[in-house]
């Protein structure tokens, strides 16, 4: 018997190019532990207390696990020494090393929060491959408030300038007050009254739901995916509102735009019968892998239960740190591994229906909604290789 290391489909995932589907920028900027440590939390919006460490979580360890040998460093090292041999290179030498590592060909970036992080073409020259943007809807609808009166225009023509170069959207409506309630298009009239109301408050933080159900479709009509934040976030998202059944009627109107439902956790098996219930409904797990770690192969084998594979997408998520870019990827492919291993040496699966689902999963699904070639056929960059 071949051992699951040996495997033709062992092989297969360590070396398949992945499209990593929703990404953010890599830090362009020095910082200190403390960020650092910050950045292993997803959920905390304060730094952590000075008793705790980020690097006493499932990613944390997974940074020592996965991450060591990028640097030069045993598995599971310590992590003031990992730590310290870290601070010996800046973030742009950093991000040279990480991102190449995760062997992803095509990043799909969301601008729209980008401070202290790198930009588009810094992103893909630190990487060596292509970088996409994907438009945040609630950044274009502050950029119509600032724009001039006729904020349903300058939406319109804002959004369509900035999506003609780009290959999708995204919403946080998760943050802005959840999925419940009515999603329905509000008319024109209403559109008018709370752009007004929104200017008299100064702009603050958009959570008012009549602009927030604008810009969602005002993105139907463009075509192109639109990814909804989903579940697990920051403590600022009200995590019982963000169960993706909520959008259960806007799904129902939403035509035969793509919707990608983006990370899932702890939702992943409602967001599967989702992808199921509707041609136009898709699932991914990123952030979610990152954070669950050694607990990852468990998440990818449930959004596997119900979810079509055609249906299914790979992301990172990455944002700052450029190891999470890199672990999201590394974590995937073990995990995905462990899971169809499992599936194979059952019976249940063949290693070829194994193998043309890791290359659904990893790229073709995401080529084909957002228009893509499939992927450079080169794979990942072997640790400090």
């Amino acid at each position: 018997m071949i051992s699951a290391a040996k495997s033709d489909l062992s092989q297969h995932i360590r070396q398949v190019a992945l499209i990593d589907q929703h990404v953010h920028g890599c830090w362009s900027t020095a910082g200190d532990r403390r960020r650092f440590e910050n950045a292993l939390n997803e959920a905390n919006t304060q730094p952590l207390a000075d008793f705790d460490s980020g690097f006493d979580t499932q990613l944390g360890f997974a940074v020592r696990n996965h991450c060591a040998a990028v640097l030069g460093l045993p598995r599971h090292v310590d992590a003031q020494d990992y730590w310290e041999r870290r601070n010996q290179f800046n973030e742009t030498e950093l991000a040279r090393l990480f991102l190449p590592a995760a062997g992803v060909s095509n990043w799909l970036v969301d601008t729209g929060f980008a401070e202290g992080v790198t930009d588009l073409a810094e992103f893909s020259a630190l990487s060596g491959r292509r970088a996409y943007e994907v438009v945040r809807l609630e950044q274009v609808a502050e950029q119509a408030a600032r724009a001039g009166d006729d904020y349903a225009s300058a939406f319109e023509e804002i959004l369509n300038r900035r999506a003609a170069g780009a290959v999708g959207t995204k919403s946080i409506l998760a943050y802005r007050g959840g999925f419940e309630g009515d999603l329905s298009e509000p008319s024109a009239s209403e559109v008018r009254a709370a752009a007004q109301r929104w200017r008299d408050q100064g702009g603050v933080r958009l959570c008012d739901r009549v602009l927030l159900r604008f810009g969602l479709y005002q993105a139907l009509r463009l075509g192109k995916p639109l990814q909804f934040h989903v579940g697990f976030g920051d403590r600022d998202c009200d995590l019982h509102k963000t169960n993706p059944l909520h959008l259960l009627d806007f799904l129902r109107n939403s035509g035969q735009t793509p919707i990608v439902l983006l990370h899932c956790y702890p939702y992943e098996r409602e967001a599967g019968y989702l992808a199921q219930a509707f041609n136009n409904v898709y699932v991914d797990g990123g952030l979610s892998v990152n954070h669950l770690a050694a607990r990852a192969p468990a998440f990818i084998a449930r959004l596997l239960e119900l979810a079509p594979f055609r249906k299914i997408l790979y992301s990172s998520d990455g944002f700052g740190p450029a190891e999470l870019h890199f672990l999201g990827a590394a974590l995937w492919r073990s995990g995905i591994d462990r899971v169809l291993h499992g599936f194979v040496e059952a019976g249940d699966w063949t290693e070829m229906d194994a193998i043309r689902v890791v290359d659904l999963v990893a790229h073709h699904n995401a080529a084909r909604i957002y228009r893509l070639a499939s992927g450079d056929p080169r794979g990942p960059i072997s640790p400090g290789g």
